[in-house]
């Protein structure tokens, strides 16, 4: 992870901004809300809350305030994710058991840390900024990420509810898709990951060399449309299309659509933050899984994109799109972008699958310490995805990007945009 020099006074508004958004996000929520935890997969939005805090106590406060002093000891069990060299942790299962704290007791060791985090920075001599910077932020990253996970997880919490309540009443937008075209490459050698002194989370780098053959990229994502076509086709029962462990899943689980969808009356609805509606054909497919999407490529005649591809070709796209900052929460329309240098939709609306397995780029070393665990232990078994979601924040988002889920996962957003080989 690097950063650029930032003063005392940059860290403390970029802080504020970021604590102020997450709580932003919570505020239609009732008190039973933040308990409920329908999946293994998802938590409670109260342990969102309190994890990221807990994670500034324990990186910063605990270490580099003299005289801090934790609210309750216990937390350091109950809000630590997976960070074995710091302690155990409460069963991640189990997190929606937890009726205490209270969500008040919870907002009030937010604004205790949230003390603490002033005090430090404000305090902090320009030798102590240098040093600590990168690790701030770090954190404000890191919440940044779990606002992602706060309103995929709220979704689908709510999801599960026959009464389909939504988080917020705003109407989506709607426009023709636009038509789907071919962009070919070359290929050759060519520079992937981050370089420079902003921010990058260390699984970014370093930046080097890879070897790409001649191939073609989607103009935008796959539509709902599209995929409705896969479906009518028969895609989800022909085994052909699958790989192994795909084909295991979609019919261990009953798949027949993406997730969240639902036929009413002959018609396909889905559940968004917005509630129950149509499915807007004309908007990117989302909510499939890995498996799903690289059946779909070989229905459609095509593959998915490997990352160094992806970034070859959108990564230094300008950061532009459907971000969490639309209060959409939800993907829209192609039709409602502008296109830059052929594509649409390389950022935001949906994470991208890609073909790629989440594994360490040439040269790759974990950051130093208990942080080291933030990224590098979890390169196994995992997919790269691109691009960022319209639950991302925009400024957190990077053409080098690269977040990473399971291979049956498709509670998140994410979709797809297919590629070819020439």
């Amino acid at each position: 992870m690097t950063t650029t020099a930032k003063g005392p006074e940059d860290l403390i508004a970029a802080y504020t901004q970021a604590r102020a958004a997450t709580e932003a996000l919570c505020a239609t929520l009732e008190t039973e809300d933040y308990v409920i935890q329908a999946m293994p997969d998802v938590s409670p939005a109260k342990w969102h809350l309190a994890h990221v805090s807990w994670f500034f106590e324990t990186f910063l406060l605990r270490a580099h305030l003299p005289g801090y002093r934790p609210v309750d000891e216990r937390y350091a069990v109950l809000f630590n994710s997976y960070y074995n060299a710091v302690g155990p942790q409460f069963s991640r299962p189990e997190r929606g058991t937890l009726s205490r704290p209270t969500v008040s007791e919870v907002y009030a060791y937010r604004a205790h840390v949230d003390e603490g985090m002033l005090a430090l920075l404000e305090g902090m001599a320009a030798e102590q900024t240098a040093a600590l910077a990168p690790l701030v932020m770090l954190g404000m990253h890191h919440e940044q990420q779990h606002q992602e996970l706060l309103l995929t997880d709220l979704k689908y919490n709510l999801s599960v509810n026959p009464l389909r309540p939504a988080y917020h009443d705003r109407p989506l937008p709607t426009a023709p898709a636009a038509p789907l075209t071919w962009r070919s490459y070359e290929g050759g050698i060519v520079e992937v990951g981050h370089a420079g002194e902003d921010f990058a989370f260390d699984n970014e780098s370093p930046r080097h060399r890879a070897l790409l053959e001649p191939f073609a990229l989607a103009s935008r994502p796959v539509s709902n449309a599209e995929w409705l076509a896969f479906m009518q086709d028969g895609g989800y029962a022909t085994p052909t299309l699958w790989l192994s462990q795909g084909w295991a899943a979609a019919q261990r689980e009953g798949w027949e659509a993406p997730l969240h969808w639902e036929q009413i009356d002959g018609s396909w609805h889905h559940f968004t933050l917005s509630g129950l509606v149509p499915v807007d054909l004309d908007a990117p497919v989302s909510h499939v899984s890995f498996v799903e999407a690289d059946a779909y490529a070989h229905w459609a005649g095509a593959r998915l994109p490997s990352e160094e591809e992806w970034e070859h070709a959108l990564g230094g796209l300008p950061i532009e799109g459907n971000f969490v900052e639309s209060g959409l929460h939800h993907p829209v329309s192609s039709g409602l972008t502008l296109g830059v240098d052929g594509y649409r939709q390389a950022f935001g609306d949906v994470w991208e699958w890609t073909r790629s397995a989440y594994l360490p780029y040439p040269g790759f070393r974990a950051s130093e310490g208990a942080v080291g665990e933030y990224n590098g232990k979890f390169m196994l078994g995992q997919m790269v995805l691109r691009g960022g979601s319209c639950a991302t924040p925009a400024s957190h988002i990077r053409g080098t990007y690269r977040n990473f889920f399971y291979p049956p996962d498709r509670w998140q957003f994410t979709g797809l945009r297919i590629a070819k080989d020439g």
